[in-house]
């Protein structure tokens, strides 16, 4: 904008009032046009793309905050799973549509904040960059999760197994680089063990049969797709990433109360659309957003699936905590020389 003011300065005085008339002209139907749009967003069916399969955290509110617009827009907003690559399929193919407001993406902490740092010699696009956060949506506590029947209960017993046999026991993740897989090998440096990676491209959907079967019997999970297999006999805790003890697994011991603070990561799951999307479309975005996850009965209905209601006060503000754990990230990554291939 300066070195186009800095050019028209330069031009004939006749010549440079037409050209910046002109520009401004343009400019002013552009606002017009964006606004215009705002007001009839939607008036066709909107898709929100999830980066995994079906039945985790990231799904499940994708599709309750779905539902929910569906309703107050009067216009279909469906959800598409795209499991693959980390979340990678689904962040390239949002952030490379029409900035219009009809193709979103609910991601989380991974596939928004890591990605960018474990991925960036493969990604065609940059996240931060080419995505603009429109809400954050909720946040979920962890725990790190193991089958029924394994013989560890706490998480000096993991411990003790793991240096026991070094690498013979599998841990489950979200896929390379994503925070579970980082938690877990934040652990293993902690802690001086050996565990061996299996990631599940599918996310929790796919992490939970491995766990439950015993494919891979421990991970770092979130509470709320691990709950209902907890209750049900199919999986145990042990430990949980939260500052407190949960009052819905009061014996099991915080990662902090083990010795372990700081390690394990409470994520946060968002809305996001590609970056040159309207302001007026992403306002109305958020507002919508917020009147579903604001409304107290829905509140409750999330708090008892596990997923505490944090929405972002602004979609700016949302950005910037998008962008600044982007940098932690990856000086975190830096600092333990984590690289992946």
């Amino acid at each position: 904008m300066i070195g186009f003011k800095k050019k028209v300065a330069a031009l004939p005085h006749s010549a440079a009032c037409l050209l910046w008339a002109a520009f401004t002209a343009c400019a002013t139907v552009s606002q017009t046009a964006n606004a215009q749009s705002a007001v009839s967003y939607p008036s066709r069916p909107v898709k929100i793309i999830v980066p995994y399969a079906p039945g985790g955290a990231t799904d499940i509110i994708a599709r309750i905050v779905s539902g929910k617009l569906t309703e107050s827009f009067g216009q279909s907003v469906v959800v598409e799973n795209r499991p693959g690559a980390s979340g990678n399929l689904a962040l390239e193919a949002v952030a490379k549509a029409p900035a219009d407001g009809y193709t979103l993406l609910v991601g989380n902490v991974s596939t928004n904040a890591i990605n960018e740092n474990t991925f960036a010699d493969v990604l065609h696009i940059k996240p931060s960059r080419d995505l603009v956060g429109v809400a954050k949506l909720v946040e979920i506590p962890h725990i790190i999760a193991a089958t029924a029947n394994f013989p560890a209960n706490s998480l000096a017993d993991l411990i003790a197994l793991a240096k026991k046999e070094p690498g013979k026991i599998n841990y489950a993740s979200a896929g390379l680089g994503s925070y579970p897989h980082l938690d877990m090998e934040k652990l293993q440096r902690a802690a001086g063990i050996k565990l061996t990676h299996v990631p599940y491209k599918g996310g929790a959907g796919q992490m939970i049969p491995a766990i439950i079967s015993g494919e891979a019997p421990v991970a770092f999970l979130n509470l709320s797709s691990a709950l209902p297999q907890i209750r049900g006999g199919k999986m145990k805790a042990l430990a949980t990433t939260a500052p407190n003890r949960l009052p819905e697994l009061p014996n099991v011991a915080t990662m902090a109360e083990q010795g372990f603070p700081g390690i394990g990561t409470n994520a946060w799951q968002g809305m996001f659309a590609p970056a040159a999307t309207p302001k007026p479309i992403i306002d109305k975005l958020y507002a919508g957003v917020a009147a579903v996850l604001l409304n107290p009965e829905m509140k409750e209905r999330l708090s008892k699936q596990m997923l505490d209601v944090t929405l972002s006060p602004s979609p700016a503000q949302f950005q910037k905590l998008v962008e600044t754990e982007t940098r932690a990230w990856g000086d975190f990554l830096r600092e333990a020389k984590i690289k992946i291939e």
